[in-house]
């Protein structure tokens, strides 16, 4: 049986992703910092086999606690998906660095640690794993997020060539705004939802599907000869180069 490790697995683009894996009856790893929301998903996706791990991926012990919770056995697909912004809960430049730090914590720091923790499971030949970027990597800007899903390109890339000779292919989806997640508010939209769909080509936002189902395809058989690539996913928001 196909396993496949999800990060952010409890909501938005991580659910959607392991729910398109669950239909094709892999092993399901559901990995994020809630519980309840973790097994709500599990119960959804059901008889399917699925696992949940609760970690905080932003601490070095959340990725033992992945690491030590899976069967025997190889990795062959994983969703580096978990992030967010972490805002400052103090003022000035005090509050800038920590959320700045914070951020790079839970969005870069978080993946680059996990996927140490699991790179010796991966499948060798065969494993994909799928590395969630942004649009904000392509666009720009003077924040932590920005820097941090920049930085995941340049790593990811880096990794494609680590993992080339055994096979295994690394690859980066980059969504641009994708409502119905938890990254906005509590109604999953951006507070400049009509400003951020103007400015697609498509006239619309984004939903998780859209970018499950890319990162569904890199894990297929279709996309063997694909590795060290960045998907730009955004309706058009940011034209290709």
């Amino acid at each position: 049986m196909t396993r496949v490790v999800v990060t952010g697995g409890g909501t938005g683009i991580g659910r959607a992703a392991a729910r398109l894996f669950a239909l094709d009856g892999a092993e399901v790893v559901i990995v994020g910092r809630r519980a309840g929301v973790l097994e709500e998903v599990a119960a959804g996706l059901r008889p399917a086999t699925v696992r949940t791990v609760v970690a905080d991926l932003a601490e070095t012990a959340g990725a033992e606690r992945v690491l030590a919770a899976l069967p025997d056995g190889p990795v062959d697909v994983f969703v580096n998906n978990a992030g967010g912004v972490d805002r400052a809960k103090q003022p000035g430049l005090a509050g800038y660095a920590e959320s700045f730090r914070r951020t790079l914590d839970t969005n870069l720091f978080s993946a680059a640690v996990l996927t140490e923790a699991l790179w010796p499971r991966l499948a060798r030949p065969g494993a994909r794993v799928v590395n969630v970027s942004s649009v904000a990597a392509r666009r720009g800007g003077a924040d932590g997020y920005t820097a941090a899903k920049a930085g995941m390109i340049g790593w990811s890339q880096g990794l494609a060539r680590k993992g080339g000779p055994d096979g295994i292919l690394v690859n980066t989806v980059a969504p641009g705004y994708v409502e119905d997640t938890e990254f906005f508010d509590p109604s999953g939209r951006s507070v400049r939802h009509d400003a951020l769909v103007a400015d697609t080509l498509l006239g619309r936002a984004g939903v998780p599907g859209d970018i499950a189902s890319v990162i569904h395809f890199l894990a297929s058989p279709g996309a063997a000869w694909i590795t060290g690539q960045v998907f730009d996913i955004n309706g058009g928001s940011v034209l290709g180069r």
